[in-house]
């Protein structure tokens, strides 16, 4: 079992060890990415990615090991403390160079056999919108099962946190944990992303970019085909 963690923090607090956790109990391999040491470029919006294609990105190359990582894996952690309410900066511009794998436009076929975690945390509140913030993305690239853990700690840092906390944080960790293997290799997309997913289908048989257009085509999505089993 493979598990890749994006951080949207390079420094190693309350939600660094959440995730990190969360990837440990589940065994295998694991590979982790800090944000914005391991990425630190701004989608400038040139849209070369949806109209030409993504290795027209002026950071492709940059993203290419976080890419890579992501299609290997799994299971996907996304994990970001609250920053004003929502997710760091870091965060949320790396997930902006992937707009183009959102289900409106080229969808990865891996995406909807794996499963996604988002992890945030705050000494106070903003985990809801945070959590949100992530989830918005696994599900329109078609992560097939997301879980959501949102969690106040009442702390500046980990070593701060009651033990209290650190107790029941680790029962709910390993419970996500045991999901995340128990359903390794056997999840399917629900409804929800069904649904979405034959919207898009009907949209692309007429389309609006003629890149998407081909790229469904291709797939056979646009017929009987389907990107999952």
């Amino acid at each position: 079992m493979r598990t890749v963690i994006i951080h949207g923090q390079s420094h190693k607090g309350s939600t660094y060890h959440i995730a990190h956790d969360i990837a440990e109990k589940t065994g295998g391999e694991i590979k982790e990415f800090f944000l914005p040491k391991d990425f630190d470029a701004m989608c400038c919006g040139c849209t070369k990615c949806f109209f030409e294609g993504e290795d027209k990105c002026p950071h492709f190359k940059k993203l290419l090991p976080i890419t890579k990582a992501i299609d290997e894996a799994d299971v996907i952690i996304l994990a970001s403390p609250v920053y004003v309410f929502h997710a760091t900066g870091a965060m949320k511009s790396l997930l902006d160079h992937y707009g183009y794998r959102w289900m409106p436009h080229r969808p990865e076929e891996l995406m909807f056999g794996k499963q996604g975690v988002c992890v945030s945390t705050a000494a106070g509140a903003g985990m809801k919108s945070t959590v949100k913030d992530m989830a918005d993305s696994l599900t329109y690239w078609g992560v097939a099962k997301i879980y959501k853990y949102g969690v106040g700690v009442a702390a500046a840092d980990w070593e701060g946190v009651s033990e209290k906390k650190k107790k029941s944080i680790d029962k709910t960790t390993s419970a996500i944990a045991a999901r995340l293997v128990r359903r390794n290799g056997k999840v399917k997309p629900g409804l929800k992303t069904k649904i979405l997913f034959s919207i898009m289908r009907a949209i692309q048989k007429n389309g609006f970019v003629q890149k998407d257009v081909e790229y469904w085509k291709e797939k056979g999505w646009t017929g009987k085909k389907r990107p999952w089993k």
